[in-house]
């Protein structure tokens, strides 16, 4: 008989370890006299050392979570009690809310819960533009639960990014260096640091599952570092580190059908962090963004094929602006953008972000497709001019536009709105929750062309339109290039 130990108990023996082990009898078994030579495959082998066996990521969360917020953020309408709604005392009385859902003096708050990341030591803080949407009071704790008010620097809904200030920064804030998104692969480890569901200061792990994501729809500028590390509600704003401690991505987004973690969540990457943290520094409130002049659209297989390409790739020039950035460089439609200083890009989406972030001075170089001729041409970074004001137009009176706030349209005005800048008329810059223009199915960059027949070029125009309704409106706009002509009675 012959007795033999697991490897577990040799590993507890050799390691100083407490696993204990049972004894394990196996009957003597017929040896062939030749035995079948064993497969190759990868080598593997047991760890040397206690320190192998106890490897941990403790040190880099060190690092990080010191640097980690949480946002709190309310807005507060406040409201006499003598002004209580019918429907209000009905909700209190039914519910049970010993204040009606008011806080003293009859104030009613909206609160939202999430993350932050603190970027320099005087209390600047990246974090989700949607964490704090309309809201007007926000205070941020620090990893050691110290709390203090904060003030908004800087919203940025196309990136869904937002800057806060600590309004009196204590000393000794550890600030978290920026690492390079570009570097990552796809498997790096990474970790999510935040503040999921309220409970407090969490840290999960996980690795890169894809990067270059599209279309996720939770801002403009789409383009996502994806990774399976757990994030949950609360972990908006909140910090994905890499392995040395650095900041690669603010979460910002779920793939869930139950609000849940499934292990899709999606990361803005930190090459668009620092330009926004950037435009906050140089004093700005709306960030400002280099103008390419040029409409831009996805290859498809077919014109992947058209122009001897082995597979769809880059972004075809559809249309240009005359005196645009893009015509004075020389591009023409037709042309095929491959990369932005060398960086390539293979959808719209993509170019969009590598674009923005080269800033509003000097130059870009485009590395682009001619016939069959590769060839590098340099667009002039600046913004979009504002060659109209944009004499702004919030409608008040009975109409399908009511709710609606309209602007002139201009290239400034189509690049904050993403709307074709050939299109002429007036755009729509807000709807309002609940209003007349909501209901009638009104969005945010429509372009009203007509109404009842008369052209739309200005939003005087369509001030006197509005004034001479006749109860019957026939509405022409344009959205997303397509033209949409409606009737609302009314």
């Amino acid at each position: 008989m012959t007795t033999r130990l697991p490897l577990a108990a040799i590993l507890a023996v050799l390691l100083g370890g407490t696993a204990s082990a049972q004894m394990v009898r196996t009957e003597p078994q017929d040896v062939p006299a030749k035995e079948a030579p064993a497969k190759e495959g990868p080598t593997k082998q047991v760890p040397l050392s206690r320190g192998e066996v106890q490897l941990s990521f403790a040190p880099v969360v060190k690092r990080a979570a010191p640097s980690v917020v949480n946002v709190y953020a309310s807005h507060v309408d406040k409201r006499s009690s003598a002004r209580t709604s019918a429907m209000e005392e009905f909700m209190r009385r039914f519910f049970g809310e010993p204040d009606g859902g008011r806080g003293p003096r009859g104030e009613r708050a909206q609160k939202s819960l999430g993350s932050g990341v603190l970027v320099d030591g005087s209390g600047l803080i990246i974090t989700n533009a949607h964490v704090i949407d309309n809201m007007n009071e926000v205070r941020v704790a620090l990893a050691d639960r110290r709390e203090f008010e904060a003030s908004i620097v800087l919203r940025d809904s196309r990136t869904d990014l937002a800057v806060l200030r600590i309004k009196e920064p204590p000393g000794g804030l550890a600030p978290m260096p920026f690492g390079d998104a570009d570097r990552l692969e796809v498997g790096d480890f990474v970790m999510a640091i935040g503040n999921p569901f309220g409970v407090g200061q969490t840290v999960t792990q996980g690795i890169v599952s894809a990067l270059a994501r599209t279309q996720v729809g939770s801002a403009d500028y789409q383009y996502f570092i994806q990774t399976d590390a757990a994030i949950n509600p609360g972990n908006s704003g909140g910090a994905l580190v890499n392995l040395q401690g650095q900041l690669v991505g603010i979460n910002t987004a779920i793939y869930s059908q139950s609000g849940g973690s499934h292990g899709i969540g999606f990361a803005i990457p930190v090459g668009m962090v620092k330009a926004v943290v950037m435009a906050a520094r140089d004093g700005q409130t709306v960030v400002r963004r280099p103008w390419l002049g040029a409409r831009i659209q996805n290859v498809t297989p077919d014109i992947a094929d058209s122009m001897g390409l082995d597979h769809p790739t880059g972004v075809l020039v559809a249309s240009l602006q005359p005196k645009s950035p893009a015509e004075e460089a020389g591009l023409k439609r037709g042309d095929l953008i491959l990369s932005v200083d060398g960086q390539p890009v293979d959808d719209p989406e993509a170019f969009g972000y590598r674009f923005a972030l080269k800033g509003i001075t000097g130059q870009t170089k485009l590395g682009i497709l001619r016939g069959t001729a590769r060839q590098v041409v340099a667009v002039k970074l600046t913004t979009a001019p504002e060659t109209r004001p944009r004499d702004p137009l919030k409608v008040r009176v009975p109409s399908p536009f009511f709710g609606a706030t309209l602007v002139n349209t201009s290239p400034a005005v189509a690049e904050d709105l993403q709307v074709d800048f050939a299109v002429d008329g007036v755009a729509v810059d807000s709807v309002d929750d609940n209003t007349t223009a909501a209901r009638a199915g009104l969005q945010k960059g429509d372009v009203v062309v007509s109404v009842n027949g008369m052209p739309i070029t200005t939003t005087k125009d369509l001030a006197k339109a509005i004034a001479m309704g006749t109860g019957i409106w026939q509405i022409a706009i344009n959205r997303n290039g397509e033209m949409m002509t409606s009737i609302f009675r009314g």
